[in-house]
């Protein structure tokens, strides 16, 4: 638990993937142990059980927030009903963001094109909808802004998992934008993460899991799935990186959620 008893939040992790089906509770339960009182976790609309799953989750358990959106991943399976599930989550309560949407040219999962039209037509109904943006880019950053510039999107986001360079993150930070880290600041080869993580304004970070993905240290090589419990890891590489106490890292990250997803 961070020092002083401050809290964390989790502010992604994927907790309807099959990696936690032995166990969604007990992963909670452990979060809460070590000072974790609220996760986020992103509801993938062209997998139907993600939606089924989460929502269960949110019903039984506090502290479980959702958002809803196609990955950049999943973007040549996006459709027009996709669209009016966010509204109808939207208008219900049960999502306090859109995502996670983006671009993503590192990997050919989904063709360019299609990935453009969905963050597209994602990026217009989260303006339409006053809700704000989870944004994956890798490789695409700034053609993502572009997109949003394009739109019109005045609202705020996140960029999540960071890992592209300072000129992106600066110029969306200008546009009222927060920047979240993962365990990848942890990693030894990580420099460039850690140079733009330290230039980010403390009232503009976050920290995140991307649970089952990139478990920071120490548990990286000795566990094969992460979860929301090591986001406390996370928090500690960024407090050092910041040269700030890691109560009061905490403090900020968790008030920056807040002021984000309005929770």
């Amino acid at each position: 638990m961070p020092a002083g008893g401050a809290v964390l939040v989790d502010s992604h992790a994927h907790l309807d993937m099959e990696d936690f089906d032995p166990d969604r509770d007990e992963v909670l339960e452990r979060a809460r142990n070590e000072g974790v009182d609220s996760v986020l976790c992103p509801v993938e609309l062209t997998e139907p059980r993600s939606l089924a799953t989460l929502l269960d989750l949110k019903n039984r358990q506090c502290g479980v927030f959702l958002a809803a959106g196609v990955h950049p991943h999943r973007a040549k399976f996006f459709q027009p009903e996709h669209l009016a599930r966010i509204r109808d989550l939207a208008a219900s309560g049960l999502i306090c963001a859109l995502g996670e949407v983006g671009l993503d040219f590192h990997y050919d999962f989904s063709p360019a094109e299609a990935q453009r039209q969905a963050f597209r037509d994602q990026v217009a109904l989260a303006r339409e909808l006053g809700l704000p943006l989870i944004v994956h880019t890798r490789e695409a950053g700034e053609e993502a802004a572009d997109i949003m510039a394009e739109a019109g999107f005045e609202g705020r986001g996140v960029l999540h998992c960071y890992t592209e360079g300072w000129p992106l993150a600066e110029r969306m930070l200008a546009g009222g934008f927060f920047v979240s880290f993962t365990g990848i600041l942890t990693f030894p080869k990580a420099d460039n993460v850690r140079q733009v993580a330290r230039r980010v304004p403390l009232e503009r970070l976050m920290v995140e899991t991307d649970s089952p993905y990139l478990v920071p240290a120490p548990w990286r090589g000795k566990k094969k799935r992460n979860e929301p419990a090591h986001v406390v890891e996370v928090a500690k590489a960024l407090a050092e990186v910041k040269g700030v106490a890691p109560e009061a890292l905490a403090e900020a990250t968790t008030a920056n959620f807040k002021a984000l997803f309005k929770v």
